[in-house]
């Protein structure tokens, strides 16, 4: 069985195992807080980021594209359709909200976030930085802005098929909603969509997730939120 080393709200560990969910892929679960940089885990990933997927390879799938392509490689079913679109106009599509997700959205909104709320807690007497939040969550309205416009003119974010880019989304906005950080009153057109993403059963243990000392927000685990 795969195992995947992973922290619960890292989304870049969850799009992972969303992956896996949808593919019926069982996984092994190993939490780490790849902020505390313990000497294990840099041995494996000396740029402390996560995931870190084991498969029967002797290769493990370090950080999250190597990790996906090794999803996608390995795992993708052949009685249905996989995640990245045959056609090279679409994938190229998928592959420009994918970048703009895990690296724009992560780099602007997400980990910001994370280390502010989360990972300040296990540095003694840190506290989060109001300036750092505000600026986040104002860098997510703008995002959230331009992913209202894009699922108002698609079925799916990056076209008519559901892909790759919908489950990198859905799974930064399911971090940022178990903290709380999401408003989904300004964002109808994405909240319709994350409600259709929730509804599949990969979402289920993702909505079971919870971390110590820290209940989700209200609406994190409903399906009519």
């Amino acid at each position: 069985m795969p195992s995947l080393v992973h922290h619960p709200l890292d989304p870049s560990s969850r799009l992972v195992r969303l992956m896996c969910a949808e593919y019926g892929v069982p996984l092994d679960l190993e939490e780490i807080k790849p902020w505390l940089r313990e000497p294990d885990f840099l041995e494996v990933n000396p740029a402390a980021t996560l995931p870190i997927l084991f498969t029967e390879l002797e290769q493990p799938g370090v950080g999250v594209l190597s990790a996906v392509h090794m999803v996608e490689d390995l795992y993708t079913p052949e009685a249905v359709s996989g995640l990245v679109p045959p056609d090279a106009g679409a994938r190229a599509e998928m592959w420009r909200l994918v970048e703009w997700i895990i690296v724009k959205l992560n780099d602007e909104v997400t980990r910001y976030l994370i280390d502010e709320k989360i990972a300040k807690r296990d540095q003694r007497g840190a506290t989060p930085d109001p300036a750092v939040l505000r600026a986040a969550k104002s860098n997510l309205v703008e995002h959230m802005l331009y992913f209202n416009w894009l699922l108002a003119t698609r079925a799916w974010l990056a076209g008519d098929t559901m892909t790759l880019a919908d489950f990198a989304l859905a799974a930064h906005l399911s971090s940022l909603d178990y903290m709380g950080d999401v408003d989904w009153s300004k964002a109808v057109e994405t909240r319709d969509w994350y409600s259709r993403m929730k509804s599949r059963p990969a979402f289920r243990t993702l909505l079971n997730d919870r971390v110590v000392a820290m209940p989700p927000s209200p609406g994190y685990a409903d399906l009519d939120f």
